[in-house]
């Protein structure tokens, strides 16, 4: 069963699976909650994740069924561009960070800067707004970001 959502007055109105609402919804609630995040890594952390849940709702909404063969799992940064190559170089750069993200998880102290932080949230909050309107859905008004001091 899909949502149709109204997408404006001159556009026609789409189908999203509810399991792709609820992933943009997360994914705006992680940006929130890296606003909120007053420790570098948590920011990095928790806007490298808004990034992955908003992959991941155009992959559950635009992916096929998955065929009867066997094949290694493949990350959402690998599907996206299969299923939205407009984004592929979104997937990259989200890919790349897979990396500094884990780290941050970790609790490394030096992991992340602020300013590192406080730009991939940047980088996550329009990366959310495009799989938004990737997917036809009414994007959300801009987080007021703040900056490292």
């Amino acid at each position: 069963m899909t949502a149709t959502t109204p997408v404006g007055p001159d556009r026609a109105r789409c189908r999203i699976a509810p399991s792709a609402l609820a992933l943009l919804q997360s994914a705006r609630q992680g940006l929130a909650s890296a606003e909120s995040d007053m420790s570098a890594g948590g920011r990095y952390v928790s806007a490298h994740l808004a990034a992955l849940r908003a992959a991941a709702a155009i992959v559950a909404a635009r992916a096929e069924p998955a065929t009867s063969r066997r094949r290694r799992p493949a990350s959402v940064w690998e599907l996206l561009p299969r299923v939205e190559p407009t984004l592929s170089e979104w997937a990259a750069f989200f890919a790349a960070g897979a990396g500094k993200r884990a780290a941050a998880e970790a609790g490394l102290p030096r992991a992340v800067s602020g300013r590192e932080a406080d730009e991939l949230l940047r980088d996550a909050a329009t990366f959310v707004s495009l799989a938004e309107s990737a997917l036809g859905v009414p994007v959300q008004a801009a987080l007021p970001l703040a900056t490292a001091i």
